[in-house]
């Protein structure tokens, strides 16, 4: 009877998501800890490298994971999350896209006693923090703080005058779009010379962040002195709008960008990147610790950071390893 009623209710949570980042349900093994993630689709090698850290690591764990792509869209992520709750799941694990509207379905977790992480994104902070247990991700605002001190090392390189910085910035509302902006403004400010010319949200696409750049081209031609990209992703392509419009990257416009994904390591050693703030998808293991601590009714930490580091063109580029995304 027990089984009957799992695979009822296995065959009705992939109907109703079908088509839109449907979950795939987990062997029908009913011993071991059960995990529900919803990743936010995968529009990056970033994104690509999270989604397999966290797939790696359950089968390390011997946990059975459940896993729904949003495709970049909150409802879906939501419909998914919904699902596991009604799947009853040991634990739901999830990357909010954005940091508002997930009060109510969080609630239902917590009315289904079901513990909840937060993985690589935050929630707004208005939010009752009862509703989750633990963030496990990068300090967003500590990255923006680094790519700035990056940018007051560069200065005087850069002559005596305006120094005038182009944005692209991530998907708006997201916590690494906020905070990787705020950094950068606490440092940057310590210097008048610098000056934000223009932002544009590339939502952390390399297509957009090429559309962007070449927007901005537009409007300033030659007048940037500094690109400032919330991601690899979004630099890559705007280094192809930039060299499409005759200028060198790097040396024309200094690029800082955020990730450390291979090819933006690569471009680095290259000279066509300055900067590269390190945000390391490799999550996996930690949200696996977590969960197990969780379904065991142990306490964890609010908030885990991984460590990462900055990787710039003043440091000896040849040590460093293969990034794996």
């Amino acid at each position: 009877m027990k089984k009957s009623l799992r695979m009822f209710l296995t065959l009705a949570l992939l109907m109703c998501l079908a088509g839109c980042g449907a979950p795939r349900a987990p062997q029908e093994a009913e011993e071991g800890l059960l995990l529900g993630f919803a990743q936010i689709g995968s529009e990056s090698s970033w994104r690509i490298g999270n989604t397999k850290s966290i797939q790696d690591a359950a089968e390390r764990h011997g946990i059975r994971l459940m896993m729904a792509d949003a495709n970049q869209k909150q409802e879906n992520e939501i419909r998914a999350l919904r699902s596991f709750i009604a799947y009853r799941v040991d634990v739901l694990a999830f990357v909010p896209i954005v940091e508002e509207g997930w009060e109510n379905v969080l609630r239902e977790a917590k009315a289904a006693g079901i513990p909840v992480i937060l993985s690589d994104r935050m929630i707004s902070g208005e939010i009752d923090e009862s509703l989750y247990d633990v963030y496990v991700g990068a300090d967003f605002l500590e990255e923006g703080k680094k790519a700035g001190s990056y940018l007051l090392r560069k200065r005087e390189e850069l002559g005596a005058g305006r120094l005038r910085i182009a944005e692209i910035s991530g998907t708006p509302d997201s916590t690494p779009a906020l905070e990787r902006a705020a950094g950068f403004r606490s440092v940057i400010r310590e210097d008048a010379r610098f000056e934000i010319i223009d932002s544009m949200s590339g939502d952390f696409l390399r297509s957009k962040g090429k559309e962007c750049m070449q927007q901005m081209l537009a409007r300033h031609g030659r007048d940037i002195d500094v690109l400032y990209s919330h991601n690899d992703g979004m630099t890559l392509g705007a280094i192809e709008a930039i060299e499409e419009a005759g200028l060198v990257p790097g040396r024309d416009i200094v690029i800082i960008t955020v990730d450390g994904e291979q090819a933006a390591v690569d471009l680095l050693r290259e000279g066509k990147i300055n900067c590269v703030v390190e945000c390391t998808p490799m999550l996996g293991e930690t949200v696996m610790e977590l969960a197990e601590k969780l379904k065991a009714g142990e306490t964890v930490p609010r908030i885990l950071h991984p460590e990462e580091t900055m990787f710039t063109e003043y440091d000896s580029l040849e040590a460093i390893a293969p990034r794996g995304y």
